[in-house]
């Protein structure tokens, strides 16, 4: 046996180890210690070969050669951002969970969409696959094209359109079911609909879809033969107002299925040839009419209108209309039997009160063709002598500021006796 040294001061071969004054052991080569447990080894490398790594379960997952981690089940990982998928589209009221920047796939179509606003029951998903198609919540107002129908002097049938997002003439891209004028129209998220005019029901609707090259589908009547209807809109209805004979009545009619219009309720005053339709976000408006009243109801409720003021002049008739988000704009109009005016007149939908002067089109007229934007108003052709000397002049005026009409553009042929026309 070899001798032991013991000296307590040097580390070497044969010799004792003892504790230092704070009871640990000092410095030394463990490289031959065994069998000492892993969890209590707090510095220090350990080899990869002495890890146990790989992809099955109690393993410990190492990047490969790439620095990318290894095919793995990544089922059960939360809070990872992700696009939902689903057969159907998104809604308005879908909500996120993930807020802005949600993904959402629609496995029958194809499409992509982006939530670009979470506001509950008010989403945003912009369609990032085909570019088309957008949700987002119901607006009256378009920011595409707004389209007129059928007329008088000549009489023709034709639909025309014109964009909405950058001045120029108009284009014939279809045909009404029947030759209609003096008519009024509504507008879904997805078609354009005519509504009664020259002493007729029909009820015609057409695809937004659809560019060109169309004719109208007739898909029910309204409740009464009618001229000069008014003409308002919902996400899920339109409504007819109105009109000559001289009519109360308010028809409502289902953008959901084709069929007949229903009787909704009535107007305060029966009213013929009012101006066309303003459509509010709760109430739909008709102004004038061989009167200076303007008139409203709810959409919601099948209670009568009520008489909330009075347009500029006593005796208005004829006369075009659009709507911004925030007020109704009522121009031109035969202010007497025989003269037709160029005054743009508006009022609020905030509160009841009487219309203002802001502006004038560049003509007088009436009976024109009308659209809403979101930014502008537009009146298109119209009569500017009682008799038939047609207008194909297309004016924008502003809803963020007051002033005159701008001329942006033509027709594609003369036309007058048309009405309120759609947009999306």
């Amino acid at each position: 046996m070899a001798d032991i040294t013991i000296d307590g001061t040097t580390i070497g071969a044969n010799r004792f180890l003892f504790l230092d004054s704070t009871g640990k052991i000092p410095a030394v080569d463990g490289s031959q210690v065994t069998t000492i447990a892993a969890g209590n080894i707090a510095t220090g490398t350990i080899p990869i070969a002495r890890i146990d790594t790989g992809t099955t379960a109690n393993k410990i997952v190492k990047l490969d050669g790439n620095a990318k981690l290894p095919a793995l089940d990544g089922s059960l990982i939360t809070n990872v951002s992700g696009a939902t998928k689903s057969s159907s589209d998104p809604t308005i009221s879908t909500n996120p969970s993930g807020g802005v920047g949600s993904e959402w796939h629609n496995t029958s179509t194809g499409e992509a969409y982006i939530c670009t606003d979470a506001t509950a029951g008010e989403n945003v998903w912009i369609n990032v696959g085909a570019g088309t198609g957008n949700v987002v919540p119901y607006s009256f107002q378009g920011s595409n094209y707004g389209y007129v129908y059928g007329g008088t002097y000549p009489t023709s049938a034709d639909v025309q359109k014109f964009s909405l997002t950058s001045d120029g003439n108009a284009t014939d891209v279809g045909d009404q079911s029947v030759q209609r004028n003096s008519y009024t129209a509504a507008s879904s998220t997805t078609h354009g609909y005519c509504m009664g005019g020259s002493g007729g029901n029909v009820i015609d609707k057409f695809a937004f879809a659809v560019a060109n090259g169309f004719t109208m589908t007739d898909v029910g009547n309204l409740t009464q033969a009618v001229n000069y209807p008014s003409g308002m809109s919902t996400e899920s209805y339109g409504f007819r107002a109105g009109g000559s004979p001289s009519t109360d009545r308010i028809d409502r009619i289902d953008f959901s299925s084709d069929g007949d219009a229903a009787d909704w309720a009535n107007l305060h005053t029966a009213r013929s040839a009012a101006s066309n339709g303003i459509s509010g976000a709760t109430h739909g408006y008709t102004a004038g009419g061989a009167s200076d009243q303007i008139q409203k109801f709810q959409y919601s409720s099948q209670s009568n209108g009520t008489d909330v003021g009075n347009l500029l002049r006593a005796w208005e008739n004829q006369s075009g209309a659009t709507s911004s988000t925030t007020h109704g704009y009522v121009v031109g109009s035969s202010s007497v039997p025989t003269a037709p005016t160029n005054v743009i007149q508006k009022f609020p939908f905030a509160s009841d009160t009487n219309s203002t002067d802001v502006g004038d089109i560049t003509q007088g007229v009436f009976l024109p063709g009308t659209a809403s934007s979101t930014t502008h108003g537009y009146r298109a052709g119209g009569d500017m002598t009682a008799g038939g000397s047609a207008s194909n002049v297309i004016d924008k005026y502003s809803y963020s500021a007051d002033g005159n009409a701008t001329d942006v553009g033509d027709l594609a042929h003369t036309q007058n006796y048309m009405g309120q026309g759609s947009q999306y």
